[in-house]
């Protein structure tokens, strides 16, 4: 039971760290784009850019959230693959919602040093988004938990953050001007591109291999 529980416990200090490090980060990352643009000069607003300013819009994406939750369920229960079942779901469950949790709160902490603001200015964003990290975590964590079977559950939960990533390109672009937004999606859809290709090609080649192995053995 003790053995048992080691793993699991190490799972959701993992998360919980992992959470923690992305909602820090995005803040960080969020605040010095900020301070590397002057807002209201005109070249902000028509074309000016930066590579800070790429990567806070993509991180501070909601597909990139919920792409920490999805990874948070995979990490959660990598070591029990073989085995996955209602207990795996959970275990992934668990783990989405922990991780987004610790991001919100690592986040918001962040911001309030950053912003000079006092301690609790985030109150209600935070508790927003708790609410919204516990009603969506379980169902990514769950999602991410899959991601290690074999044959088309394994394949969907690998393509469902590229493919949710790709759409939120098109639905909601990032950006405050017309390149960042271009620049934005352009990355997004070749790395969605390039993931999805690379899980299909692998799922296809592994289905190749088990149809010569059937076949090679009925003869």
């Amino acid at each position: 039971m003790i053995d048992n529980l080691r793993p699991a416990g190490k799972s959701l200090v993992g998360v919980l760290a992992a959470g923690a490090v992305f909602g820090a980060a995005t803040s960080l990352a969020n605040a010095v784009a900020h301070l590397s643009v002057d807002l209201e000069s005109r070249e902000a607003t028509t074309s000016g850019w930066s590579i800070i300013e790429i990567v806070s819009v993509l991180l501070d994406s909601g597909w990139a959230w919920a792409g920490l939750a999805v990874l948070a369920g995979f990490l959660a229960t990598r070591a029990k693959q073989s085995g996955l079942g209602a207990r795996a779901l959970t275990r992934g469950a668990v783990a989405g919602v922990v991780t987004l949790l610790a991001a919100t709160a690592a986040y918001y902490a962040v911001d309030t040093v950053v912003h000079d603001v006092p301690l609790g200015s985030y109150g209600l964003d935070t508790v927003f988004w708790w609410a919204a990290s516990v009603v969506l975590g379980p169902i990514l964590g769950a999602i991410g938990s899959c991601a290690g079977r074999p044959g088309a559950i394994g394949v969907l939960a690998k393509v469902t953050v590229p493919v949710g990533a790709a759409v939120q390109m098109v639905v909601r672009p990032p950006g405050r001007n017309e390149v960042i937004t271009t620049i934005g999606q352009w990355v997004v859809w070749t790395a969605a591109a390039v993931i999805i290709g690379v899980v299909v090609v692998r799922f296809l080649g592994v289905q190749r291999q088990r149809n010569y192995s059937r076949g090679a053995d009925s003869l």
